[in-house]
């Protein structure tokens, strides 16, 4: 069942997405996959000459979790945009929630969409990354 506009008020949040614990596999997958192989994120060495205790997670490895979290709730062709800021750094062990919550309803080139308010926060509730998407409801 598809999400319908008129269902839909401000202040409603979308269902969370809770991932698993990042790990250095998680890491390492996440490298091959996108093509960023910044020793930061997977060498301890290099971590620790860069004065970190360890390896941690790519900024952009919660974005993806974001764009996660909007395709669960609508198809990906409904998303009309995403914008994230970077406000903390996920570490190893660091279990991530994605939410957000309807902030706007309006029309758009006669189009009925919605704008979110989008967070990424560790299980101890620091936010890591903010953001913003905007979708296309029917």
């Amino acid at each position: 069942m598809s999400v319908q506009f008129s269902d839909i008020q401000i202040g409603d949040e979308i269902p969370l997405l809770k991932l698993q614990p990042v790990n250095r596999t998680t890491l390492a997958l996440y490298c091959g996959a996108s093509g960023d192989h910044n020793p930061i994120h997977v060498d301890l060495d290099f971590a620790r000459k860069s004065r970190m205790d360890d390896v941690f997670a790519h900024g952009m490895l919660s974005a993806a979790y974001l764009g996660r979290l909007l395709t669960a709730w609508v198809p990906q062709s409904q998303v009309r945009g995403l914008s994230v800021r970077f406000t903390g750094i996920t570490q190893l062990g660091h279990i991530p929630t994605c939410s957000g919550k309807v902030v706007e309803k309006f029309i758009d080139a006669g189009e009925q969409r919605v704008r979110l308010a989008l967070r990424c926060a560790n299980q101890y509730g620091e936010e890591k990354l903010v953001g913003e998407a905007v979708v296309a409801l029917a």
